[in-house]
């Protein structure tokens, strides 16, 4: 009997293909696209299987952190949430996992999954794992492949070798993305795709790791060791980490004589564009997909989803129309895959939506800006209960907050004000200021800022609970 995996998930990447719904400042693991639960949380869930899994490890990004321990806190999954201060690439990721697993024990088996991929069995993706865990626990590496449904242009692949155990075989390749008519060909031969999961003995995968990518081992390896615990994380150390070359953890499957592949026949996407989001919907009245407030006129196979304006398209088939509060994207779903290519676009031009929404989320809660112009600008302001803002001061602005819902606790210089529903306060420029929210229900208000420059970077924070400053 193998030891239970120690599932840790990984909340990488910005999922531009899903652009504008998903952004840097909210990437699609987080994003609710089937239902009410993100990406994220449904993996969270599937990894909480008792009979399989052992506490859930979550590594994600300084920005991100809180995201993550908001939404398994509305699941109700516990879990160990590890900060990474930078991005290097799939092979820290996966040395990141197997320390962490060592600390815990040293026989330890270590799973690692992508928070942005959806799984529809969750029942065989199980009883794959466990299978996986079995060869594992001989000392091997197992990667997770997936029996292709069709001749995918956008996913890497896999070419099984001869069996090695049951339901296991060697690896003899990975191949990366294709064009089709190469795709066809995987397709018939028996190639499955690579789905990106893994799961190790962490024993062993510390040691090729050591073997074929050291450098990232050994910066990972004094991240990890040094990290600090604050606010319910383990931050890794900064600057250990950033020594670690950005590296693929494919070139270490590519190296190793120890990987093996295990079909797993669960239903699997890393929903990487919304032609994917509308194969993976519940279709309405001629195969048409309708999120939010929109109508389909003598169209059929469409795709539309809108935060809050009113779509409606006519004599069209086949098209995605994504509309958010600031953006709004027209695509064939046959041509899906170019959005990442717009992105790229918007950033050379410089156009902010590219990368940020105009809901912004905090530690605290959220804000939306709801009109900008040169000398004012109006957000909309949620604090959760409890939730303190910095203790901050402004050189360029002043603000007027009325409270439209809850009790705000108002710090001005040396007074402390409590406003109830339906009152304001202003703050002048320079005064030294903070909001919290001491109630039990979510405190909403309107922030009237004016003045000569109103960027971001005027917060002059002098305290903050979260340790910003």
């Amino acid at each position: 009997m193998h030891p239970k995996i120690i599932p840790v998930v990984m909340c990488e990447g910005a999922g531009i293909g899903l652009w504008p719904v998903s952004r840097n400042t909210m990437p699609k693991q987080f994003i609710p696209l089937f239902g009410r639960d993100s990406a994220f949380q449904r993996m969270a869930k599937l990894l909480s299987d008792a009979t399989a899994f052992d506490r859930l490890i979550v590594v994600a990004s300084a920005e991100h952190r809180f995201t993550a321990a908001d939404q398994l806190q509305a699941i109700g999954v516990k879990a160990e949430i590890v900060v990474e201060p930078v991005c290097r690439g799939s092979a820290a990721a996966v040395a990141i996992a197997a320390e962490l697993g060592l600390a815990r024990d040293d026989a330890a088996l270590v799973g690692v999954f992508a928070a942005d991929h959806v799984v529809q069995d969750g029942r065989l993706f199980v009883e794959t794992c466990s299978k996986a865990a079995t060869v594992a626990a001989q000392g091997g590496i197992v990667t997770i492949g997936i029996p292709p449904a069709y001749p995918a242009t956008a996913y890497g692949y896999i070419r099984p070798g001869s069996e090695t155990a049951a339901g296991a075989h060697q690896v003899e390749a990975f191949v990366e993305a294709c064009d089709a008519v190469q795709a066809a060909r995987y397709l018939a031969d028996g190639y499955l795709w690579n789905s990106g999961n893994l799961i190790f003995n962490a024993a062993t995968m510390r040691a090729e790791l050591e073997a074929f990518e050291a450098d990232v081992m050994a910066s990972v390896g004094e991240a990890v060791a040094t990290g600090s615990h604050d606010l319910g994380f383990l931050t890794l150390e900064p600057r250990a980490f950033a020594k670690a070359p950005k590296a693929s953890i494919t070139a270490v499957m590519e190296a190793t004589e120890k990987a093996s592949v295990i079909a797993g026949p669960f239903g699997w996407s890393d929903v990487g564009c919304w032609s994917a989001v509308w194969e993976l919907s519940e279709k309405g009245a001629n195969g048409n997909v309708v999120e939010g407030r929109g109508y389909v006129f003598d169209g059929a196979n469409n795709l539309l989803r809108s935060e809050d304006a009113l779509l409606a398209v006519v004599g069209v088939d086949d098209i995605a129309v994504i509309a958010t509060r600031d953006s709004i994207l027209v695509v064939p779903k046959a041509k899906a895959g170019k959005v990442a290519d717009v992105v790229a676009l918007l950033m050379a031009n410089g156009e902010p939506e590219a990368c940020s929404h105009r809901e912004i989320h905090r530690p605290w809660g959220k804000y939306l800006s709801i009109d900008l112009d040169r000398r004012h600008q109006v957000k909309r302001i949620t604090v959760k209960p409890g939730g303190v803002l910095s203790l901050q001061k402004h050189h360029h602005r002043a603000e007027h907050w009325v409270v439209v819902r809850g009790t705000a606790e108002v710090t001005r210089d040396d007074e402390t004000i409590i406003v109830h529903e339906n009152e304001s306060i202003y703050l002048p420029i320079g005064c030294v200021h903070r909001m919290a929210n001491p109630g039990r229900i979510p405190l909403d208000i309107i922030e009237v800022q004016v003045g000569s420059y109103l960027g971001e970077d005027d917060i002059i924070r002098i305290e903050d609970i979260y340790k910003r400053c």
